[in-house]
């Protein structure tokens, strides 16, 4: 494998990148174009603005509700422990609602570009118009915390009792390999995790001595209205299960879009130098390949689960987000799916990411593509022997291999007429 100073240099306003400039083709486009063109007419109501409609058209359940009380949004002013900031996505948008705010939150994946960032004014008006927003957004969202590309960012902060975090306690950035015990600082969540505790529902009391707190009294809750009006809200609830997903799909995304870049500067780059050396066209050198593999070995990872969070207690959640989400699993000949959740020792039944189904994966370079699935192969085949894939046993990867043979476009032939032999 590569080691870890090989990389593609990039820079998101040159070529082949151009993320300030080039256009968008992500849900909120599509929906734009519709609205225009008058075969969309979003609603507005008095309780929550657009957002009922927008959820409405681009298909992002209300069962996914996550509510946030840390002042974590350029909205914060108006965001407190008594009045949550509201997140709902599905696997492409994520949305943001604030009681009284002044527009709707919007991060959108476009498959091959990176995270797009929109706003949508709360007021009335004859043509809705979606805000894309650059540099206002990437300071944080295209930081080292999301792999240093447009992207998605959950965090847990210390929070104070009106919701400020306590920087100086430190945060953390969560994604599926994160500790239970560091997770949710400033969210609600309402939900079952057994003797697991976290650091939901509760806001710092003693500033010299955040971490000094009780985590037993926010967990396993099902009822927020001890803490604020829920009525507002779409649904009274900010589900466990729902955190875990985001959580998971956000970095992952993450790391979809770092492979694109570096893979697509490392080719572009590939193209300069032939021409400039008077190479053979196809000619690849090593260094090159070397760049492929090392951005394709970091999204094997995290699609295997490598280094995830080991449940030792049972997760539940309280929305009906975990039924409607399986709900939309692509399955096999046997009734399985990437989607269906373990929830007792890990968060997935089958420890690989639903999101090698998505159009982020698809239009991944050739040349990231090609290793990810030899290395997959070989993995699941256990013909390597390496400690952070020793999670997967020989049934996780047969049932892995015989999943995706069934609902994955694209493999590559060996993936159907190689003998497995895992018994």
């Amino acid at each position: 494998l590569a080691p870890s100073n090989v990389y593609s240099q990039f820079s998101l306003d040159e070529e082949p990148i151009n993320y300030y400039d080039v256009e968008p083709n992500d849900p909120i486009t599509d929906l734009q174009k519709k609205i225009d063109s008058g075969k969309v007419k979003l609603e507005f109501n008095e309780k929550n603005g657009y957002l009922t409609s927008v959820l409405k058209e681009l298909k992002i359940p209300k069962e996914s509700q996550l509510l946030v009380f840390s002042k974590t949004s350029f909205q914060l002013p108006k965001i407190n422990p008594s009045k949550p900031r509201a997140v709902y996505f599905n696997d492409e948008v994520y949305m943001g609602w604030v009681q009284y705010g002044d527009v709707l939150e919007i991060s959108a994946n476009d498959p091959l570009n990176g995270t797009m960032f929109y706003s949508l004014d709360q007021e009335e008006t004859e043509s809705p118009k979606f805000l894309r927003h650059t540099d206002r957004c990437t300071i944080c969202h295209a930081s080292s915390r999301t792999e240093r590309v447009p992207g998605h960012l959950v965090r847990s902060v210390f929070p104070d009792k009106k919701g400020n975090p306590l920087f100086k306690a430190g945060t953390f950035s969560i994604d599926h390999r994160s500790p239970i015990k560091n997770r949710w600082g400033g969210w609600y969540v309402s939900g079952h995790s057994g003797k697991q505790t976290h650091m939901g529902n509760m806001t710092i009391k003693n500033k010299r001595k955040p971490e000094e707190f009780n985590p037993e009294e926010g967990a396993n809750l099902t009822d927020l209205s001890r803490f604020f009006d829920t009525s507002p809200y779409m649904t009274p609830y900010s589900d466990i299960v729902s955190l875990m997903v985001v959580e998971h799909q956000g970095r992952m995304q993450n790391l979809f879009t770092r492979a694109n870049f570096h893979g697509r500067s490392a080719l572009y780059q590939e193209k300069v130098l032939n021409k400039a050396l008077k190479r053979e066209k196809n000619y690849r050198s090593e260094t090159t390949q070397r760049q492929f593999n090392h951005v394709g070995e970091k999204v094997v990872e995290y699609l295997l689960f490598s280094d995830e969070e080991k449940l030792t207690d049972k997760i539940s959640g309280v929305s009906g987000f975990t039924e409607m989400f399986q709900k939309k699993g692509i399955k096999d000949k046997k009734g399985r799916s990437l989607r269906d959740f373990d929830l007792e020792k890990r968060i997935f039944k089958y420890p690989c990411s639903y999101l090698i189904h998505s159009e982020a994966f698809d239009v991944l370079p050739e040349p990231v593509k090609k290793y990810i699935f030899k290395r997959m192969w070989d993995i699941l085949n256990q013909k390597v022997d390496e400690k952070k894939y020793a999670h997967l046993s020989k049934e996780d990867c047969q049932n892995i291999i015989e999943i995706l043979r069934d609902t994955k476009k694209g493999l590559p032939d060996y993936w159907q007429i190689e003998a497995v032999s895992l018994k």
